[in-house]
C-alpha cells in the first residue's frame, strides 16, 4: 500500500512571515511629520504669535501702544476664522458634546481656582520681563468697545485656539505622532510635562502659567473631552478680564 499525503498536516519547519505592512504602532514609512489635523491645530496658534510679534516689531518702530490696541480685535478676528475654516477637523470637539452637569460644576471650580491662583502668583521672580499690559483707556475714560473685544477674543476664541493646540495637539503628538490616536487618559509624564511647562513660558506670568497648564491639562485627561479644557480656560479668562477692567490692574491683560 503506497502513504497518503494529508493535506491537513501542518508542514514541518517555521512559518513563513505572511504578514504585510508594519507592525502595529509602528508609523508608515511614508507618513508625515506633521498631518492635515495636526496643522489645522497649529495654524491658528502659529496666527497668534504672528501678531504678538508684528505688534513688537511696529512698538520697536516708533509706533505708539495705544494705535496698537486694534490689533487685538484683528488677532482675535483672523484666529477665530481659521478656527472655523479646519472646524471639521477638529473631531472630539464635534464628539463628545460639552460635558455634563457634575463636570461641568468641576470645570468652571477648575477656570475660578486658576484665575484667584493667577493674579496671586504675581511676585517679580514669577514674571518674564515687564508686562506693560493692554491698556483700553484713552484720557482716562475706559473705551468699552476696546474692552469687549478684549474679553470676546480672551473666553471664546483663545480657550479653544489654546486648547486645540497645547492639550489636543502638542500634549499628545509628545507621545505619539498620530496624536489622535492617543487616548488622553494615556499621556505620559513626558506630554503632559513638557506641554506644560512651555504654556506657562508662553506666558509673562510664566508659573501662573505652568499651574494652569497643569489645571487644564488634567481636566482634559480625567474627562477624555476636550470642551473640560476649554469651559476652564474661558472661565478663568472671563473672570480675569472683568477683575481687570473693575480693578484697572491692566498689567494682567
Amino acid at each position: 500500500m503506497t502513504e497518503q499525503h494529508d493535506a491537513r498536516r501542518a508542514p514541518s519547519g517555521p512559518r513563513p512571515d505572511t504578514r504585510s505592512g508594519p507592525a502595529p504602532g509602528t508609523p508608515a514609512p511614508d507618513a508625515p511629520f506633521l498631518n492635515r489635523a495636526a496643522w489645522a491645530r497649529i495654524l491658528p496658534f502659529a496666527a497668534w504669535i504672528l501678531f504678538i510679534i508684528l505688534g513688537d516689531m511696529l512698538e520697536h518702530a516708533g509706533w505708539a501702544r495705544d494705535a496698537l490696541r486694534w490689533l487685538y480685535p484683528l488677532q482675535s478676528g483672523v484666529v477665530a476664522l481659521l478656527l472655523a475654516c479646519s472646524w471639521r477637523h477638529y473631531h472630539e470637539l464635534h464628539h463628545p458634546a460639552l460635558p455634563g452637569a457634575g463636570p461641568l460644576l468641576a470645570c468652571s471650580g477648575a477656570g475660578l481656582l486658576v484665575f484667584v491662583l493667577w493674579i496671586n502668583l504675581d511676585a517679580p521672580w514669577m514674571r518674564i520681563g515687564p508686562v506693560p499690559g493692554y491698556d483700553p483707556t484713552t484720557a482716562g475714560a475706559i473705551d468699552w468697545l476696546l474692552v469687549a473685544s478684549r474679553i470676546a477674543g480672551a473666553a471664546l476664541v483663545v480657550p479653544v485656539m489654546e486648547e486645540l493646540f497645547w492639550r489636543s495637539f502638542l500634549m499628545r503628538w509628545i507621545e505619539a505622532a498620530d496624536f489622535e490616536a492617543v487616548e488622553p487618559a494615556r499621556v505620559g509624564f513626558k506630554g503632559l510635562l513638557v506641554s506644560s511647562l512651555l504654556f506657562g513660558v508662553e506666558h509673562a506670568l510664566w508659573l501662573a502659567g505652568i499651574v494652569a497648564g497643569l489645571a487644564y491639562a488634567f481636566l482634559y485627561m480625567r474627562y477624555r473631552n476636550l470642551w473640560s479644557a476649554v469651559l476652564a480656560h474661558a472661565v478663568t479668562n472671563g473672570l480675569l478680564g472683568a477683575w481687570v477692567v473693575a480693578t484697572g490692574n491692566w498689567s494682567f491683560w
